[in-house]
């Protein structure tokens, strides 16, 4: 079996940070595997210096790496910590973190979980760029930081070299989409599929901010979703989607928004983006059955969508991934 070398990811473990999303990076990286069973990524965590450091729960942990490992990273992931002190007060680094960041090699990809993006802030990682974070500090970010472009409503922003997410566990969504981008949906969705999580989930953080509790006895739109997602090869109306939930166009649209963030027209655009995502990728099909497929009718309106979503049209997207694929 062929060597291969492993893209190395260096998480940042700071002071007070939350153990939950140290350990997303491990759990998501450290489980992708090419189709000979090859792990893909090498994870280490380093902090500010070797040794305990402190977590918001009730036990510290033991990091072996000090800050020159970051100079080996191809990627640096950044986690929350709730005892940021003058990087989320006033946009300062610390002298010892300033320290610390200086060893990360130009080009290096750079990813933040949660308020992990107020340290790439203050570093001047996201200086003119987009942007989020957990949706509650989503307004003081701003404030602090006025050149990032901060939108509070997505789970993850992906802006080439430096990736950010919002809270918590859209850190799973941020690593899993690190993964589909590094190696394909394939290997993603099977690190989903062990991890027992969506591999993509619908909307943005809207979902999550405050807004009051539909009534228990109300229907939702699951059943609406389910059955769409069986005919996305199919033209699919939106009454038609009502009527799978006995409910009016009106009361459906709204309802459907308040679940899944988005309108059910984009909502359908998302899944037939993603289906025609997993043929490009796993098929020989052309273009145009790709098309057909995934319910674009045609090449050039898929052409279209993916241009938009993905920035690519479907034959670069596909040749992207099939040499991504080829060099595992």
């Amino acid at each position: 079996m062929t060597e291969v070398r492993r893209h190395r990811v260096v998480v940042l473990a700071l002071t007070g940070l939350l153990p939950f999303e140290l350990g997303i990076p491990h759990r998501i990286f450290g489980r992708a595997k090419d189709a000979e069973g090859r792990l893909l990524y090498e994870i280490l965590t380093c902090a500010l210096s070797a040794g305990p450091v402190r977590t918001d729960a009730d036990f510290a942990v033991t990091v072996e790496h000090g800050p020159e490992v970051l100079a080996t990273a191809d990627t640096v992931v950044v986690p929350a910590s709730y005892e940021l002190g003058p990087v989320y007060e006033e946009g300062r680094l610390t002298d010892e973190l300033a320290a610390a960041l200086a060893y990360i090699r130009p080009g290096t990809r750079m990813v933040s979980i949660c308020t992990g993006g107020y340290v790439l802030a203050s570093a001047g990682y996201l200086d003119g760029r987009p942007a989020t974070t957990h949706w509650s500090s989503a307004e003081h970010f701003q404030r602090l930081f006025p050149s990032v472009r901060v939108d509070a409503d997505v789970l993850f922003i992906d802006d080439g070299d430096v990736l950010t997410s919002a809270g918590v566990a859209a850190g799973i969504d941020l690593c899993l989409h690190i993964v589909r981008r590094d190696h394909g949906t394939a290997v993603a969705n099977e690190v989903a599929r062990r991890t027992v999580v969506p591999p993509h989930r619908d909307g943005g953080q809207a979902q999550f901010i405050h807004r009051p509790l539909p009534e228990p006895q109300m229907a939702t739109t699951t059943a609406a979703r389910a059955w769409a997602l069986a005919r996305l090869h199919e033209p699919i109306q939106l009454r038609d989607m009502a009527a799978q939930e006995s409910m009016s166009v009106r009361t459906f649209t709204r309802r459907f928004r308040e679940e899944a963030g988005v309108s059910p027209g984009q909502w359908i655009t998302q899944q037939r983006v993603e289906r025609a995502r997993h043929l490009l990728e796993s098929t020989d099909l052309s273009v145009d059955q790709v098309a057909r497929d995934a319910g674009f009718g045609t090449a050039q309106s898929m052409r279209q969508h993916l241009q938009s979503a993905l920035g690519v049209p479907p034959t670069v997207y596909r040749r992207t991934f099939r040499a991504a694929a080829g060099n595992n």
